[in-house]
């Protein structure tokens, strides 16, 4: 009688399992990504912004050198399709470097149509 509990205990949480959508959420509130150490450096940035034509997705975002002296930067845009999860190929990192007391606008674009989501990750 025991096992029998088990089992159907077992099948409701596979049919349970079965019917979530597979999605990775990508909330409104994690589209930049910065490591502590880029504002360390006296960087910020704004959020990045995604711009949809028939053709291509673009997505730009602002970054803001406070120091007195040139910061070098990393980045990398990561796209999303319309379920939250990450289109391949992904993009190459990149190097910026942003001049003492001023701002460097950055430019990504996806490599696909189905993208609907963006995500920049700034780090040394």
């Amino acid at each position: 009688m025991q096992k029998r509990g088990v089992a159907f205990l077992a099948l409701a949480m596979l049919m349970a399992g079965c019917s979530s959508r597979p999605a990775i959420p990508v909330s409104e509130d994690q589209t930049l990504v910065m490591e502590s150490s880029v504002l360390a450096a006296g960087v910020t940035a704004d959020a990045p912004e995604m711009t949809r034509s028939e053709i291509q997705r673009t997505a730009s975002s602002t970054l803001y050198n406070e120091r007195a002296e040139p910061v070098t930067i990393n980045y990398r845009f990561f796209w999303y399709d319309e379920r939250g999860l990450e289109m391949h190929p992904l993009e190459k990192p990149r190097r910026v470097t942003i001049p003492a007391k001023s701002a460097v606008t950055l430019y990504g674009s996806a490599n696909s149509l189905g993208a609907h989501k963006v995500r920049l990750y700034l780090y040394l």
